[in-house]
């Protein structure tokens, strides 16, 4: 029987820490602040929006949030970025996705300043990630290592395997599980042979993005299962990428759906609006000196 590794709990444990490095910055005189940006209505990215606005009032970070109408021009996006990005009460910059289609979304992802890049989706953060110089990392990524670390489930010298290849969460988790001294497979769609290569994983990552995709005969005995889709199922029912109820007696420990990685992606959020703060208000103390 699976341990359940209780994502909910985790999430609360480094929202706490968070709100301790807010406080101790309004000791001070530094507020934390954090601008989003949603255009349109798009229902999941309202919903998105609101429980970020919901973190940042428990966290006592301050959010400033545009809700331009989805006919917003590119032109009128990108000024509202700049605008940011020069605003020096601005520590973090949050464009919600997916962006109206008639916006280009790598030119509004690469306008904003990557010094306030929460979302680690610049290709400067991504770049310093792969180099491992210091910068912002995807929240899902860093959530998933901080659920092994704070689970006490050790990284370096396992075999560890990432299904999936996104730029938000299959490219960066490999790098990080790579930085903690994983020795790392990347799989995908493509890849022949799947079953084979997951099966041989100590710690295996799901972002494949097919629901219950992942059964059984994927996983090798013991294993740490981390699940990281989200869809409903043909009763409405919340699922992952992973067939929870079949690999649950196989698995050594698994993330559930919902109740996972889930949580942890705006707690740490949170976590890098606080970064983003405490490295400006370094910055301005040595303008200062």
């Amino acid at each position: 029987m699976a341990q359940i590794i209780d994502g909910k709990a985790i999430a609360a444990q480094i929202r706490k820490e968070v709100k301790e490095g807010v406080q101790e910055l309004a000791s001070r005189g530094k507020t934390v602040t954090l601008a989003v940006i949603l255009a349109g209505d798009d229902p999941a990215s309202c919903v998105y929006v609101r429980n970020k606005e919901k973190a940042c009032r428990e966290l006592s970070i301050h959010s400033l949030v545009y809700r331009p109408s989805e006919s917003i021009t590119q032109e009128e996006l990108l000024a509202l970025i700049e605008e940011l990005n020069g605003r020096e009460d601005v520590d973090g910059i949050l464009v919600q996705l997916p962006l109206p289609p008639h916006i280009c979304e790598k030119k509004i992802l690469m306008a904003i300043d990557p010094a306030k890049d929460v979302d680690g989706f610049h290709p400067y953060n991504a770049g310093a990630l792969a180099c491992g110089e210091p910068g912002f990392v995807p929240c899902t990524p860093a959530g998933i290592i901080q659920l092994l670390k704070r689970s006490d489930i050790s990284i370096s010298g396992k075999e560890c395997v990432v299904v999936g290849r996104s730029n938000i969460v299959g490219k960066p988790v490999a790098q990080l599980l790579l930085r903690e001294n994983g020795t790392v497979t990347i799989a995908h769609s493509k890849t022949e042979r799947l079953k084979e290569v997951t099966s041989r994983a100590q710690i295996l990552v799901v972002a494949v993005g097919q629901p219950e995709m992942i059964t059984r005969e994927y996983v090798r005995p013991g294993a740490v299962v981390i699940d990281v889709g989200i869809h409903r199922d043909e009763n409405n029912k919340l699922c992952g990428d992973v067939d929870f109820a079949d690999v649950f007696d196989v698995a050594g420990a698994i993330t559930p759906v919902p109740g996972g990685v889930g949580p942890m992606t705006i707690a740490m959020l949170m976590h890098n609006c606080l970064e983003g703060a405490r490295r400006s208000f370094q910055n301005s103390l040595k303008k200062t000196v």
